[in-house]
């Protein structure tokens, strides 16, 4: 097979799959799960053809045309999306088995392994896509099958809900970047990813922020972050795959994709949000209970990490003053490039790290709430590290991989995202070292409550481990979590991506490697020293005023609520009230009035006898003469 067909073939395996289950799978659970578990094996298969095949090639047909218009569908495949491709077939595979135990017993299985592979086709669309209108489509499909995954369990008010607030909350979000494709196309006369790149653009800051307004809802950034949290009411593996390593990271590979449309003023506001949410999020996760929610403000904040570094890592700066082309039209502004590619193998490189020990994290997660009987409060666990070792030990990797212990994954890339920022911002590299602090306290939290101690409840006091398809995902993904992190050791297939990473070295290196091991001791001893395996969170019976600051969230979600109720509902009924009014009422009503009594006076005129219609011709032939004589 070439390449194109390879690629076309990982692509449409979970279309297909999604469609034979929707048409004739729905009331049979085992098969539907076989039938999607085969295509994630295809899909993880074809990753790794594609990737280390060493085919790198560009494929691309037209689908619509409206006048000048053409909307094109096509492959574009480098190093960038091979990487990509083989982090979604990994998680996507792992995510997969691992389901096949959680939900086992699930009397919708059938409708969820359909889900996945609506997702799994949504995502590798995003992955290979070579034009952003391409991309938007699928962007906008993955939306879909999130919300079907997190509405899995719809029966559930709060599941029910969490549904629509992340649909809804991305279509905000979504709305801006449809609205950045569109400029982008307008200006320069194309969307697709390697023309942007080859030639030269319009300067502009607005086309990347409007660009970057799909990075905030899909990959949940101030002041959108509200709805990841919230979508923790979906079966665990569902958070894994799309809330931890995949759909998430979306809006950060999306950001590679658009480097080159990238520009100081831009670069410097995607900073900020990406440090502003890193250290929000890492707040938010030291008051949480719930042992998903925890992990979903972690991984609010580390997508902040991935976002910041990516702002940090591209520096432009101005090589001639501005030029307009021959048409006098476009203002065009050459820009050279200083490091700008630090930005995204650092983003990219800890977006690797993180999907493998985040995924590992929320399996392990979910291998505990199984285990005990679907408890999720980490203050009613405790005691499992004896009753379920595989998954202590596991979890304990993932932990000690996020919290950044050397020679494990997330220590390398944590520190490289410190070094660009020690180099390029030391304001930010202030925030995201107290952050990191924050990371290992509230990861040390989790894990010291829920694996230690005496059990705190009937449901962890019967806990036990899983079977070979809730374990097997672990050790794959604890291995990764381990070796991940050195990219002297990747081959070369993804050195178009990794040899963009910086390197910190003489004083520079000795300054980040002591930060590293500072952050790292102040913030998991501090949480030894003051968290206990409780019933009871110390920070609450300590400082209940802290506790209650940080568990307010700052008040996000009752300022959007207050927003829709007292602002866009009574605007919506004002609109609808003038809507029944003027439209429905003034204009069509009053308008089919006004035609009914022409109608009427018209009929009435109708009576049949020749003479008064001798009558109406002379006065027709009159006022025809008023005109014609200019006198009306």
């Amino acid at each position: 097979m070439t390449p194109v067909s390879i690629a076309l073939l990982v692509l449409l395996a979970p279309l297909a799959s999604a469609a034979i289950i929707a048409l004739f799978l729905r009331r049979s659970g085992t098969l539907a799960a076989t039938m999607s578990v085969t295509a994630a094996v295809i899909v993880a298969a074809g990753a790794f053809t594609l990737a280390f095949g060493g085919a790198r090639f560009e494929a691309a047909t037209s689908w619509l045309q409206l006048g000048s218009f053409t909307l094109s569908l096509g492959i574009k495949f480098d190093d960038l999306a091979a990487l990509m491709l083989v982090i979604v077939g990994i998680v996507g595979l792992c995510v997969h088995v691992f389901s096949l135990g959680y939900m086992h017993d699930d009397a919708a299985k059938a409708r969820y392994f359909g889900g996945l592979s609506v997702f799994m086709f949504s995502m590798l669309g995003i992955v290979f896509a070579d034009n952003l209108f391409m991309m938007f489509i699928f962007w906008e499909l993955v939306g879909f099958s999130s919300w079907l995954l997190i509405n899995h369990w719809h029966e559930k008010q709060s599941a029910s809900d969490a549904s629509k607030k992340a649909f809804i909350t991305n279509r905000v979000g979504d709305f801006g970047f449809l609205l950045g494709i569109i400029m982008c196309y307008w200006s320069n006369g194309t969307v697709n990813l390697s023309e942007l790149a080859a030639g030269h653009h319009v300067y502009s800051t607005l086309i990347p922020l409007l660009l970057f307004c799909g990075a905030v809802g899909k990959s949940a950034q101030l002041p959108l972050q509200v709805w990841l949290p919230d979508a923790m009411e979906g079966p665990t593996p569902v958070s894994a795959l799309i809330h931890a390593a995949t759909m998430v990271a979306a809006g950060i590979y999306m950001l590679c994709r658009i480097n080159v449309l990238m520009v100081p003023d831009a670069l410097t506001v995607i900073m900020w949000v990406g440090t502003a949410t890193a250290l929000y999020a890492a707040f938010c996760a030291i008051v949480q209970r719930d042992i998903k929610k925890i992990l979903a403000y972690s991984t609010l904040s580390q997508l902040g990490y991935m976002v910041a570094a990516f702002g940090l890592g591209s520096k432009m700066i101005p090589v001639s003053d501005t030029m307009v082309d021959a048409a006098g039209k476009l203002a065009v502004s050459h820009w050279q490039v200083l490091g700008a590619a630090t930005g995204v193998g650092a983003a990219m490189f800890h977006l690797t790290t993180h999907a493998f020990f985040k995924a590992l994290l929320f399996l392990g997660s979910g291998s505990v709430i199984h285990g005990c009987h679907h408890e999720q409060d980490i203050f009613k666990m405790g005691g499992l590290s004896s009753r379920m070792k595989l998954t202590f030990v596991t979890f304990t990797i993932g932990v000690a991989a996020i919290i950044g212990l050397p020679f494990l994954a997330g220590f390398f890339s944590k520190d490289t995202i410190l070094y660009l920022a020690y180099t390029n911002n030391k304001a930010v590299f202030a925030i995201l070292a107290f952050t990191a602090i924050l990371t290992a306290l509230y990861m040390t939290r989790l894990w010291r409550i829920t694996f230690f101690g005496e059990p705190r409840s009937e449901s962890a006091a019967h806990a036990h481990e899983g079977g070979l398809t809730l374990t097997l995902p672990l050790m794959v993904l604890a291995v990764l979590a381990v070796v991940a992190g050195y990219t002297s050791h990747y081959p070369k297939v993804f050195d178009g991506v990794f040899e963009l990473i910086p390197e910190a070295h003489g004083s520079d290196h000795l300054t980040i490697l002591l930060t590293s091991l500072f952050v790292l001791v102040v913030g998991a001893g501090t949480a030894f020293l003051f968290y206990k395996p409780a019933a009871t969170d110390a920070l609450e019976l300590k400082s209940p005023g802290l506790f209650r600051l940080l568990a307010s969230k700052l008040w996000f979600d009752e300022i959007y609520t207050y927003y829709i109720d007292k602002v866009q509902q009574r605007f919506a009924l004002l609109l609808s009230f003038l809507e029944q009014i003027f439209l429905a009422g003034v204009i069509i009503r009053g308008f089919a009035g006004l035609v009914g009594l022409v109608g009427l006076g018209a009929r009435a005129l109708h009576v049949g006898r020749i003479s008064v219609y001798v009558y109406w011709f002379f006065a027709g032939v009159v006022i025809l003469w008023l005109f014609a004589t200019g006198v009306l």
